[in-house]
């Protein structure tokens, strides 16, 4: 007879491609989980693992087998958040992947009131760029993500939050400050300083004014930076601009505040978003902890129709 267990085991597997790191993530000894999935192959009268390769890899009915079980273990949690939901109880374990450049200034806003308001929620938050969230929601290590949208992802659900303005931080003696109008074209110069590669940020500058190629040309050192305080502290040194999203701005200083330009006309936005995999059974949790980011941010970042979204990818 299949078990949950078993399913749980040969999934966590499949995860880490170890035995010994997926019995770990189960809380039970190596031999138990080797056993229970050597019981599980001769029940079955297949073999899951190929464990002649290093790292050990599924076979094709064993890949099958793992993607059936993907969704009868969520079935099964969505089972247990029925009855949660019965019984108007809130709790469990949500696991929150965000972005460098959310995290800084979207966290302080919400994580605290959020886990206040839920005590019996537990919470575990991990920083990690678009492409890490991605991978390990696709492999149940994450919950749910805090990103920019849109992904186009086949099995992510994007549930989107917010929208912020891309906004432009200008050395103080930079001669953007005595232009009355910004365009798009006007930071498409040699001295505009960019997130290292891997950030959705600098992906969506890059596509916002469609220029890369001469990028630092006229910059005193060649540097790619991985926040966005460094750039701001470099800009504020050397010269030259970057491009910063609205919320960095919430908690900015007076003297910092002034080095700050928008764009005249048509305001470039970044689509916020909650995502998670379409097998996610935790939907309650996702709702509260969406309705707790909206409620933490101005009415006015709420619509879409304050700008025209930049993709990125």
């Amino acid at each position: 007879m299949i078990t949950l267990t078993q399913l749980e085991y040969i999934v966590a597997v499949d995860t880490y491609r170890h035995f010994g790191r997926a019995a770990e993530s189960c809380f039970v000894t190596q031999p138990t989980l080797s056993m229970q999935i050597k019981k599980l192959e001769e029940d079955l009268e297949v073999i899951i693992f190929d464990r002649s390769k290093q790292p050990l890899i599924p076979t094709d009915v064993g890949q099958r087998l793992i993607a059936q079980s993907k969704l009868v273990l969520s079935s099964a949690e969505e089972l247990k958040n029925i009855i949660k939901d019965h019984k108007n109880e809130v709790s469990g374990l949500l696991r929150i992947g965000i972005i460098p450049t959310l995290a800084p200034y979207l966290l302080p806003l919400f994580i605290g009131r959020y886990k206040r308001t839920w005590p019996n929620i537990v919470i575990k938050v991990e920083e990690l760029t678009t492409a890490g969230i991605i991978e390990l929601l696709n492999k149940d290590l994450l919950d749910v993500g805090i990103l920019v949208t849109p992904l186009k992802e086949e099995k992510i659900i994007e549930k989107p939050v917010f929208y912020e303005e891309m906004m432009i931080y200008a050395n103080k003696n930079h001669p953007l400050h005595s232009k009355s109008e910004i365009s798009v074209k006007d930071i498409a110069t040699p001295d505009i300083w960019l997130l290292s590669d891997g950030h959705c940020f600098r992906d969506q500058v890059v596509n916002l004014c469609s220029y890369m190629s001469g990028a630092g040309g006229s910059l005193p050192f060649q540097f790619e930076a991985g926040s966005l305080e460094t750039l701001m502290n470099i800009v504020d040194q050397e010269g030259g601009i970057t491009l910063i999203p609205e919320l960095a701005t919430f908690t900015m200083s007076e003297e910092r505040r002034a080095n700050v330009l928008s764009f005249t006309g048509t305001k470039p936005l970044r689509e916020v978003s909650l995502v998670y995999s379409r097998h996610f059974a935790k939907h309650k949790l996702i709702n509260l902890l969406w309705r707790e980011v909206k409620d933490s941010l101005p009415a006015g970042l709420m619509s879409p129709d304050r700008g025209k979204v930049v993709e990125w990818r």
